[in-house]
């Protein structure tokens, strides 16, 4: 086991109203603290999820664990072969490497808070995304970015298989 220390002079102070929000309904990120705020410790993002919306498709981390911690509603979470419901308060911690996905469940909305450590800079992924929901760029481009925003996508029966 290795212990990383991050290395940061200042408080990280994010106010609500000052935090940039990419896209919107149906799925809008807030983007709260990348890494670079925090020395490499973390990176947060709260997504708000309208009814039954997507919000990640299956992928893995190898260098961070993902923390999803519901504010509010209700989320499917796959992790690994399995996938829960998670509902207001709840809390799951995915390590690296375990394939994952999050979605608002079935009839409901879902306000998770996300964090990822430790952090990799991922604000511009958000942008990216942001980007392919406008046409900008193709969903393909994701490919190319996968080494450097740590986030591998992959298939996953499990997954594919939960609202049949």
């Amino acid at each position: 086991m290795s212990l990383f220390v991050p290395e940061f002079d200042d408080t990280v102070l994010v106010r609500d109203a000052g935090a940039e929000v990419v896209g919107g309904a149906p799925v809008a990120v807030k983007l709260l603290a990348d890494s670079s705020a925090s020395g490499g410790a973390l990176s947060t993002v709260r997504v708000t999820l309208a009814e039954g919306a997507d919000g990640a498709r299956p992928h893995v981390h190898h260098n961070s664990a993902e923390m999803f911690y519901l504010l509010d509603g209700e989320a499917e979470v796959l992790s690994g072969d399995d996938v829960v419901t998670a509902g207001r308060g709840d809390l799951i911690i995915v390590p690296p490497d375990r394939p994952h996905a999050f979605a608002a469940a079935p009839g409901s909305t879902a306000d998770l808070l996300i964090v990822i450590t430790p952090g990799v800079e991922r604000f511009e992924y958000f942008r990216h995304l942001q980007r392919i929901r406008l046409g900008e760029v193709a969903p393909e481009s994701l490919l190319e970015v996968q080494e450097l925003y740590d986030n591998h996508f992959l298939r996953s029966d499990a997954w594919d298989g939960r609202r049949r």
